[in-house]
This record gives structure tokens, C-alpha cells and sequence, in this order.
């Protein structure tokens, strides 16, 4: 009998969501997520000194100011932490824009174009990177523009069927819904202190945006993130991809059993989902009258941002040594 994580493979594209290259190479995922926790917690771990060492020597090269310098040092981190991980999988890597631009348009079209041009430079066609984006409303617009430079894009902090339709409809290559944290709001809201997989909230709202994705013949892939257990995992197993950490990943290798397909693409075109017209007023009133949402992408956004701002300390430190 063949292990969960080969059967979960034979149904969904299985993501590494880590930074650590190890992982990466035992569990043998086809794609790769970083966030800037993800990326602190690289930066400093011995292993990866070299890495930094070149990223901070080249940040200080044609810097003009300190705070240019750290500019540089960040972008360069996170593309040089994508480079690493290309080496491993076959497919993609996402790399994240900086949270604190998450409601400025134009400000992640310039940081998302840097970071291409990045990786470019360094030999990487832009079809291998996915662009990190926060879904706010301004985070999606970003992402309408980046289809114009042959940019894809990666979701994240998706909560709302509002953020998933909005993002369907602006062409977005594809979407993180965050099974764990929306599962977490549910247990402290309601004090009910575990679910059913089939009646877990997390589960049930990927479940619902992948039926209508595939019901209205919507391209954007559904990637399920930030899962808490095993059993969230294999309750998606037939979403397009689904990124889990490495040690959800050691337990799934570590167990044998069958993986029953979950969600099926051809079955969604019998659900009864009617079609939402999208616009901003519609996409910020839908997404507003949905409290775990407005809650948990508020809180995910200030939560990268202090990660990032403890990764510019980092650097700082680096730089100035």
C-alpha cells in the first residue's frame, strides 16, 4: 500500500510551503511558496550564511543611500532564497511583494516588475515565478495589471468567496485560501473545539470556490494553504494544488492508506452556485459582510509585515557590519 503523500500526488499538485531546501529535496514537490516568515526564519539559520553574505555584498554595490541598500538587500533575499529552491522543483516558485504595499496598486506592480527582472537577470524566465500578492482589492488590480507584462500571480491571504470571484474574474493565475486560519476563527468565535473534515470551515470554503471556479470554466488554479492537520489535506484531495509544510508533509510520507478523490472538477457543473457580477463596490461590501475574513486578511497583512520588518533588522545588521 502506497503512502498518503503518493496518493495524495496521484490527485493534487503537491506544494513544499517552506524555505528549507532539505525538505524540499525529500518530499519532491513540483512547486515552491515562501512568505517573509518563511523567509526570516531561512535568513538565519546557519546553513543559509553564504547566501546572505552575497545578497548583503550585492544590496551594498551601487546603493546609493543605507535605505536603498536595504531595499536591495530584500529583494534580493527573496529572489536569491527563489533561485535556491528552482534548483529543486521542476515548475514554480512564488515570491511575495512586501505586505506593507498591500492596498497601493502601483507600488506592487513596480516591486513585482523589480523582482522579475531579478530573477531574468539571474537567468530565470518569468513563466517559473509566481508573484505573491495580498488579496486586497488594490492587491488584485495589481495583479490585472501584471497579466499585461506576461506576469502570473499567487493570491494569498484569500479568505472571502468576495476575494476568490474577484480574483477569477481579473485573470489571476492562481489563489492561496487559508484553510487553517479560517478553521482557527471558527473555533475561538464559536468555541466549538474541533470539526468533522468534511464539516470544517476552512475546508468547506475551498471546496466552494474550487466547484465554482470549475462550474464557470474560470482558468485560476485553487491552491489550499495553511492547514493545521492531516485531515484537512486529504478532505482537498482533487484541488489543483495544495502547499503544505514539512511536517504535515513527514506525516502524510509516514502513513499508508487509499486517497479518495474529494473534489472533482467534472461533477461542479451540476451545483447549484449562482454567478456573482464583480466590481469593487460589490467585492468590498461581500467581503466586509464576512467578519472571519475582514478579520483574519487584516491580521495576516500586519503579521507578514512585522516578519518583514524583523527581516530589515536582520539585514541592517548585516549591512552594517
Amino acid at each position: 500500500m502506497s503512502t498518503l503523500l503518493t496518493g495524495l500526488k496521484q490527485h493534487s499538485i503537491v506544494v513544499a510551503d517552506t524555505g528549507d531546501f532539505a525538505a524540499m529535496r525529500k518530499y519532491q514537490p513540483r512547486d515552491a511558496t515562501t512568505n517573509p516568515s518563511l523567509l526570516l526564519k531561512a535568513a538565519t539559520m546557519p546553513e543559509y550564511a553564504a547566501v546572505v553574505d552575497r545578497v548583503v555584498s550585492e544590496a551594498r554595490q551601487g546603493a546609493a543611500t543605507p535605505a536603498a541598500a536595504l531595499s536591495a538587500a530584500m529583494d534580493r533575499l527573496a529572489v536569491a532564497f527563489g533561485l535556491e529552491i528552482l534548483k529543486i522543483v521542476p515548475n514554480r516558485v512564488s515570491t511575495e511583494v512586501d505586505a506593507r504595499l498591500s492596498f497601493d496598486t502601483r507600488a506592487s506592480v513596480e516591486k513585482a516588475l523589480g523582482l522579475i527582472a531579478l530573477y531574468e537577470a539571474a537567468g530565470i524566465p518569468r513563466e517559473r515565478v509566481l508573484i505573491k500578492l495580498a488579496s486586497t482589492w488594490e492587491g488584485i488590480e495589481a495583479a490585472r495589471h501584471l497579466r499585461q507584462y506576461g506576469i502570473r500571480c499567487n493570491l494569498t491571504l484569500l479568505f472571502s468567496f468576495a476575494q476568490a470571484v474577484a480574483c477569477a474574474e481579473a485573470g489571476v493565475q492562481l489563489i492561496s485560501p487559508f484553510v487553517g486560519r479560517i478553521l482557527d476563527w471558527y473555533k475561538k468565535s464559536t468555541g466549538v473545539a474541533s470539526y468533522a473534515p468534511a464539516e470544517d470551515p476552512g475546508v468547506q470554503s475551498v471546496t466552494r470556490i474550487f466547484t465554482y471556479y470549475k462550474k464557470y470554466g474560470y482558468a485560476t488554479e485553487v491552491m489550499g494553504a495553511s492547514f493545521r492537520n492531516r485531515d484537512q489535506i486529504l478532505e482537498l484531495a482533487g484541488c489543483d494544488l495544495l502547499t503544505i509544510s514539512p511536517q504535515l508533509l513527514e506525516d502524510l510520507d509516514s502513513n499508508t492508506g487509499t486517497v479518495p478523490k474529494r473534489l472533482d472538477a467534472g461533477a461542479a457543473s451540476a451545483a447549484t452556485l449562482e454567478r456573482v457580477v464583480m466590481d469593487e463596490r460589490t467585492f468590498r461590501w461581500m467581503h466586509n459582510e464576512d467578519a472571519m475574513a475582514t478579520e483574519k486578511l487584516s491580521e495576516g497583512i500586519r503579521l507578514f509585515a512585522v516578519d518583514a520588518i524583523k527581516l530589515e533588522k536582520f539585514l541592517l545588521t548585516r549591512l552594517a557590519s
